[in-house]
């Protein structure tokens, strides 16, 4: 009998425990290590524009204009993504002169401009899909350029 009611209390004690913890959500003070990684050090970040006298010059063939400062050209899934030293307006005028002269139609309730972003889209592709211009300007004095079809 004695031993009964010392098995009672661990398990008294044991449950209420348990319970605290899933109300309370458990401890909040655990410290956790942070993954390991097999880094050297901390990761530097890399710089979008281009070093002085490096050549911007690139070897993709593409259907889509790019600006003639086109630098760190990526393609990929059919989308064209470049960076630009030009301004918004500058970005946003080379490819309203682009498409225009090759007989595109802007699509103007669809374009977008926001502090340092543009969204803009041009009717007349061929393949019967809109091209959608999208840029960001990423704080250095460079923005992104991202350039793809799509049925819209």
């Amino acid at each position: 009998m004695k031993y009964y009611r010392i098995w009672l209390a661990v398990i008294v004690l044991v449950v209420t425990s348990l319970a605290c913890q899933a109300v309370g959500g458990g401890s909040q003070n655990t410290p956790v290590a942070p993954p390991a990684t097999d880094d050297a050090g901390p990761v530097e970040p890399q710089p979008t524009a281009v070093p002085p006298g490096e050549d911007t010059t690139t070897e993709i063939e593409t259907d889509f204009p790019m600006t003639p400062d086109a630098f760190n050209v990526t393609e990929a899934g059919g989308s064209l993504i470049f960076y630009t030293k030009l301004s918004q307006e500058e970005a946003m005028n080379f490819y309203r002169d682009e498409y225009t002269a090759k007989g595109y139609t802007e699509r103007e309730i669809l374009t977008v401009v926001s502090d340092g972003i543009f969204s803009m889209v041009f009717d007349g592709d061929p393949s019967g899909k809109a091209v959608v211009i999208q840029s960001v300007d990423l704080g250095d004095g460079s923005r992104t350029i991202s350039i793809r079809l799509e049925d819209v």
